[in-house]
């Protein structure tokens, strides 16, 4: 049955049929997955910012007459936003369960992944970005 409130228990239905928890460990081991799923998420989300910083730094104004060498990098960035999307899409989907646990594990994965990959970087390159806090985006 899908909830439609907030509610606190052990017994949550993530993403497929097959995803579903019973018992205390079972719970466990899907916050914990959630948790590191999040993290993820803002670890790619950081390789993203710093993969375009680095791609606007360098500049090849002799090649830019000659074919399209940003092409190779800009298709590479536009894979890694697709997949780091498809991330956050996927950790909306997990909060919808409208379980209090998954809700916490996701925003505490992604409050620590911010910390850790994120936050007090001394390289203020993409420090102009504008950071958005839907994950889904």
């Amino acid at each position: 049955m899908m909830h439609m409130t907030m509610y606190w228990g052990k017994d949550v239905t993530l993403f497929l049929d097959w995803w579903r928890t019973d018992s205390w460990p079972s719970y466990a081991l899907s916050l914990l997955a959630c948790f590191l799923f999040s993290l993820f998420y803002q670890y790619i989300e950081d390789r993203l910012l710093r993969f375009n910083s680095a791609a606007d730094r360098l500049s090849h104004p002799l090649l830019s007459k000659i074919g399209h060498p940003r092409l190779p990098r800009r298709l590479a960035s536009a894979a890694l936003f697709g997949f780091n999307a498809a991330i956050g899409y996927l950790l909306m989907l997990a909060v919808m369960s409208f379980n209090g646990g998954v809700f916490l594990a996701v925003v505490l994965g992604i409050s620590v992944g911010y910390f850790l990959f994120r936050a007090g970087d001394d390289d203020d390159d993409h420090a102009v970005i504008v950071d958005n806090s839907c994950a889904c985006s």
